[in-house]
């Protein structure tokens, strides 16, 4: 169709709907819908929400790449003294920096056990916070987990794509997990969260760096003598966050991790998003998919596993989640790098896009 023909189409299609200015008693959306709309023919593509892609490396083919995906957001982990750098070399080629991730302050089991180290290490995270907000950066992934995320091998999905799994009773374990030398208590977790979240609260709130804490990985489980009481479930994290009491600590939500616990989590991952999300202590999304709960999952692509991902993007929507949203733990690709998430990436943008215009023709 020629394109003057098109705009026809599309112009009279907007008067038979009251979309262009003029029409009267439209809803506040129903404006916003107007003015997207207006020589498009379609809503924009997304709302306030940070679509970031994971990167390795600020090689020049690496923040192309991301741009050629369409990103305007990406974050990588890396260690306080080059914050700054990183951020500078990330804006040079047109992106924005999402979040910095810092491997020395997460997954620590001096903070979630009290070992010695702790106040230290409590020293460090609050500079860590202060390195980010220095750097512009106002979002922090944090991990509560002494001794990390447990797999068993992996399986295979789709082409032979290699995915991370977990089955109860079957060999597990890597270079962080850990089995510590007797059984720690639920209570030891709780009190040991509590010492930890009141002592950063305040650089937290001064800095204005928000902290998404992880859930367990996999969750609900004993593991190496440690409980995992806490960030296993949906009243875990309601007690843990009230504990807290910040504007400053709230949920970095793994869809993921919610769908390996899937009837152990206490709500669903849609009750969750609405509850948090209705609060504004949703701060990072993790959107990954698995084939099955406990007690056996195994990763998948988003569109393979058991939860239909559009229903999670839709609650994101309807909250108005405006956090970091990344895709993770992405099925293994013959291309080896980053091919894994380039699937998930273009799947997660057409969720977006088609959940925010949903939204707005509703």
């Amino acid at each position: 169709m020629e394109r003057r023909n098109f705009n026809k189409l599309v112009t009279a299609s907007a008067l038979a709907g009251g979309m262009l200015p003029g029409a009267h008693g439209q809803s506040e959306k129903s404006g916003a819908r107007r003015a997207s709309y207006a020589g498009l023919g379609r809503p924009p593509m997304k709302w306030g929400i940070k679509h970031s892609m994971q990167i390795g490396d600020l090689k020049p083919e690496t923040l192309q790449l991301a741009k050629q995906l369409g990103m305007e957001y990406v974050n990588i982990w890396s260690s306080p003294d080059k914050y700054k750098g990183i951020v500078s070399t990330v804006e040079g080629a047109g992106l924005k920096v999402a979040k910095i991730g810092n491997g020395s302050v997460h997954c620590v089991a001096a903070l979630t056990l009290g070992l010695p180290g702790r106040d230290e290490k409590i020293e460090e995270f609050k500079q860590n916070l202060r390195a980010l907000a220095a750097a512009g950066i106002k979002t922090q992934l944090y991990a509560h987990m002494a001794n990390g995320v447990w797999s068993t091998a992996a399986e295979t999905n789709r082409g032979g794509a290699i995915s991370r799994a977990f089955a109860e009773g079957k060999q597990a374990g890597n270079s962080q997990n850990k089995t510590f030398d007797r059984l720690y208590t639920e209570d030891e977790l709780w009190k040991n969260w509590e010492y930890f979240v009141k002592r950063i609260v305040p650089v937290a709130e001064e800095t204005g760096v928000k902290i998404g804490v992880h859930p367990d990985d996999p969750p609900g489980l004993t593991l190496g003598n440690v409980p995992r009481p806490i960030f296993s479930s949906f009243e875990g994290y309601k007690r843990a966050i009230e504990i807290a009491n910040s504007p400053n600590v709230g949920m970095g939500l793994c869809v993921g991790c919610w769908l390996e616990g899937g009837p152990r989590m206490g709500r669903n991952v849609l009750e969750t998003i609405e509850y948090f999300g209705g609060l504004k202590k949703l701060f990072v999304i993790h959107f990954r998919n698995v084939h099955a709960p406990l007690p056996h999952f195994h990763e998948t692509y988003l569109n393979e596993g058991y939860m239909d991902m559009y229903k999670v993007m839709k609650a994101l929507r309807k909250v108005n989640f405006d956090g970091v949203l990344i895709g993770d733990h992405f099925p293994q690709m013959v291309a080896g790098g980053p091919s894994a998430q380039i699937y998930t990436i273009g799947y997660l943008q057409a969720l977006i896009e088609r959940a925010n215009e949903e939204f707005l023709s509703a």
